[in-house]
């Protein structure tokens, strides 16, 4: 007597349980990638309609109480042209996004933008200041 198995070995490969696993990869990074907060100081940025992006090389944060951050680093004003400068040292086109929040006076924006103009006098340097604003 002949014994048959009545299950048979298929040599194709099931592809439902990979799709299941990209799209639960694809949930993961979607969902913690909103958990992650860019700012490090609280800012409420000014809205505007532009969409320009620029590759940023410095970070200047002025937050409602008018005070200077580079980084998350606090700066005095009097030290903004000292230490911008060596962030800036060797580069000849950096850029520094300035990050205000919307009830800073333009005077507080205008310091950061006089430093770097003190900064490309200086060493004869192209970099430019970019007002960081929130879509609206």
């Amino acid at each position: 007597m002949a014994i048959e198995t009545r299950n048979k070995r298929s040599i194709q490969f099931s592809m439902a349980s990979m799709s299941d696993l990209v799209f639960l990869l694809l949930i993961f990074f979607m969902l913690t990638s909103t958990l992650v907060a860019p700012n490090a100081i609280k800012l409420l940025l000014p809205q505007s309609s532009s969409k320009t992006l620029a590759k940023q090389t410095i970070t200047v944060y002025i937050n409602d109480k008018a005070e200077y951050f580079i980084g998350e680093t606090p700066v005095a004003k009097e030290q903004l042209v000292t230490l911008l400068g060596n962030e800036l040292a060797g580069q000849l086109e950096g850029s520094v996004v300035l990050r205000a929040d919307q009830s800073v006076e333009v005077q507080y924006v205008v310091n950061v933008i006089d430093a770097v103009n003190k900064i490309n006098e200086k060493y004869d340097t192209k970099h430019k200041v970019i007002m960081a604003t929130r879509p609206g």
